[in-house]
């Protein structure tokens, strides 16, 4: 295209705006949109003449227009400003043939994609929304037909955000929920890497505001919730945006923040007041527990999964919390510093028939190898009938009753084979690369413990070795690694 005039350097952008609204152009005087679709057609039908290289090209023909339209004499300024005003506009509607004939090429391929892709609309959409939130932008990204189908909120029901945490933005987070509205159901922000940090994300505090707006229209059906190392979501922020998803089931926070001078386990007792539905609590940070967490059982009465990561409770609050939860199938209390298992002696009998049926205590630094022996008794007794799991895994071993550390406890895993064969019991000591495990009859262990060690299978059991190290990766995959 031709360099611009610099004598007209103002004309530039109010052609660039007429084109991009062509629409809000004055209409002249009888103008017949008949006769303006006449004559462009009359021009595009034109027979297939070559274009640009002999005198009878369409190319020439243009030339020869110009040429005797406006004429090489220099003339007034007004009529330099005329010409300039004719040549603007020639440009602007070569401009508009250009982008109607890039719109209808796209149009033509929408309609071949449509013909030939094999699925209905309906069914296109239905595919689209068992994608996960990255492989469903690529999706609406291959044409016009896919973004259409893309574009229905039944895609946006469960938004997945974490995948690509260091691009997203609120602007983000605001668009998917809009296009969600009324239909979301599952939202995870922040980035699950622990190598990212809280450094990376490009998210504020008040990212989740969307959720809230017109009453809680996207939010009040949302039940799934997962944040991820989002430093600046503090409860403060986050407190508005439980109180407005009333159905909200599932609670996921990795690295909760209280905010600056406030209580930790107040705040979090105070987030909890708004999640009555609540199934599903996960909760990982450093917080020194008090007895006020108890309050959590009232607040949250049907919970059926808990999760305390890095707590700092003791083992009277451990107990009351698993006698409080009356529905309560799964808890796991890993990394918390205080607990010595204590609150194990005699829970057999507070909650003989509680539901209970996966108790993790894995990387407590501090439990120790008699109370956990106890409880195994407990079970040999039929107590906890409802037990399915025991995962007592450490780094750091047990402690054993002179104050040391064991890496090789002395369980009865025979009679916990016999007599409660439906069982499963973790104990994996990475400093010993030791691993006991008791399921259906069978004693695994990892094969590299040293040859006095008290757990090891029997020759001739290698398959059966193998299988028990495929389960417990299974188990391990199946509660999330919540170590790492």
């Amino acid at each position: 295209m031709d360099t611009p005039n610099p004598k007209r350097p103002c004309l530039v952008p109010s052609v660039t705006s007429s084109i991009e609204n062509a629409s809000s152009l004055p209409i002249a005087p009888g103008f017949n949109q008949s006769n303006i679709d006449m004559t462009i057609s009359s021009f595009l039908s034109l027979s297939d003449l070559p274009l640009f290289s002999s005198p009878l090209s369409i190319g020439c023909s243009f030339d020869r227009v110009l040429d005797k339209v406006i004429p090489s004499e220099a003339g007034t300024s007004h009529d330099e400003f005329d010409q300039d005003r004719f040549l603007d506009r020639t440009l602007q509607l070569a401009s508009l043939l250009y982008k109607s004939t890039k719109r209808y090429i796209r149009k033509r391929a929408t309609l071949q994609n449509s013909i030939s892709w094999p699925l209905l609309p309906e069914l296109t959409i239905k595919v689209f929304s068992m994608l996960d939130t990255k492989s469903l932008m690529q999706a609406s990204a291959c044409c016009s037909m896919f973004n259409k189908c893309a574009m229905d909120r039944v895609c946006y029901s469960h938004i997945d955000l974490t995948t690509a945490a260091k691009h997203v933005d609120n602007g983000v987070v605001c668009i998917m929920i809009h296009r969600a509205g009324r239909e979301l159901r599952s939202l995870k922000l922040g980035s699950i890497s622990p190598s990212a940090g809280y450094t990376t994300s490009l998210l504020t505090r008040s990212c989740l505001t969307p959720l809230t707006f017109n009453h809680g229209f996207a939010g009040g059906l949302l039940r799934s919730l997962h944040l991820y190392c989002l430093s600046m979501m503090d409860s403060k922020s986050l407190s508005p945006v439980l109180s407005a998803c009333l159905n909200l089931t599932d609670l996921k926070i990795v690295g909760f923040v209280s905010g600056d001078r406030l209580n930790p386990v107040e705040q979090l007792v105070s987030l909890t007041r708004s999640c009555r539905l609540l199934e599903n609590l996960f909760i990982e940070s450093y917080i020194a527990a008090n007895s006020s967490l108890l309050e959590v059982v009232d607040n949250c009465p049907n919970l059926i999964s808990l999760t305390l990561l890095r707590f700092r409770l003791n083992d009277s609050i451990a107990q009351k919390l698993i006698k409080g939860f009356r529905r309560l199938k799964y808890i796991n209390l890993s990394s918390s510093p205080e607990i010595n298992g204590s609150f194990l002696r005699g829970l057999g009998l507070i909650c003989k028939d509680s539901p209970l049926e996966t108790l993790i205590l894995r990387n407590c630094y501090t439990l120790k190898e008699r109370e956990v022996l106890q409880f195994l008794n407990s079970l040999l007794a039929r107590d906890f009938k409802s037990i399915k799991l025991i995962d007592v895994s450490s780094a750091y071993g047990l402690v054993s009753d002179g104050g040391k550390r064991t890496f090789e406890p002395r369980f009865p895993i025979e009679e916990l084979t016999k007599e409660r064969s439906d069982v499963r019991f973790v104990a994996i000591f990475e400093s010993q690369s030791s691993l006991l495990s008791s399921r259906t009859g069978e004693v695994y262990s990892d094969g590299t413990s040293s040859g006095s060690s008290n757990y090891s299978s029997e020759e001739g059991e290698h398959e059966e070795e193998e299988e028990g190290q495929e389960g417990q990766e299974e188990e391990e995959e199946e509660h999330g690694n919540d170590l790492e």
